[in-house]
């Protein structure tokens, strides 16, 4: 190839590389650490992440840090009697220059979430049997002041198990779910859970220790019923 042609092609690389760090959004710079390994506990023992303090900081507080509101969504179960959560989703946030999608579960209780779902604008049916209700904007609005319970951090980027250890540490055991082969990275002390597929792709859930049992609890019955199955 003449070296002219391996210039522009060169030259036409580097300008598209340039146009994407300017369609890039600015990457929020508080001072406050933003990475997902760095896992700390406030003096009550809740896990403290991303800024963020699970069971204190606010959704408003999270949005203001966002710069975006969320979509707001609320589920119910299929068990008896039906259990109610609500979380917030966040796509493509850009935190430490790094990519990913957020859920954001809140601190809410069932007779208030039972009362949002009756009021709800729209209701549609999962795969699971459960069912996701589109939320009153004065219900959506009212959330804000709400606590976060757990955050999902889901990266664009795949892991590999050598950068997970490296970055995380030592879990205190693997878990794999035999259906899919998705392989939990499990640190009950720090409230952590990171599920590894085997291409790479990664979820990473955060919580208070606390409530690590019940973040365990849908894993655990699964390895039961295929052990019974077997």
């Amino acid at each position: 190839m003449d070296r002219p042609i391996i210039l522009s092609i060169l030259g036409a690389a580097a300008l598209g590389f340039v146009g994407m760090l300017l369609l890039m959004p600015d990457p929020i710079d508080d001072g406050v650490v933003r990475l997902p390994w760095q896992i700390d506990r406030d003096e009550s023992g809740r896990t403290q992440v991303f800024g963020f303090t699970l069971g204190r900081t606010t959704l408003a507080e999270v949005r203001k840090v966002f710069q975006e509101e969320g979509e707001m969504s609320l589920f119910k179960t299929t068990q008896t009697p039906a259990r109610f959560a609500v979380e917030a989703y966040f796509e493509q946030v850009y935190l430490e220059r790094l990519r990913a999608d957020f859920v954001i579960a809140l601190v809410a209780d069932q007779s208030q979430l039972e009362g949002m779902y009756d009021r709800g604008l729209r209701i549609s049916q999962l795969e699971s049997g459960g069912k996701k209700v589109k939320l009153d904007p004065v219900d959506a609005e009212a959330l804000a002041s709400f606590p976060i319970r757990s955050i999902s951090y889901l990266p664009k980027t795949r892991l590999d198990e050598d950068l997970i250890e490296q970055r995380f540490g030592a879990p205190a055991r693997k878990q794999t779910e035999q259906k899919t082969g998705i392989v939990h990275w499990l640190y009950p002390d720090r409230g952590l859970d990171i599920g590894r597929d085997p291409q790479g792709h990664v979820v990473i859930q955060y919580v208070n220790a606390g409530d690590f049992p019940a973040l365990l609890a849908p894993l655990e019955a699964a390895s039961a019923e295929h052990a019974v199955s077997e």
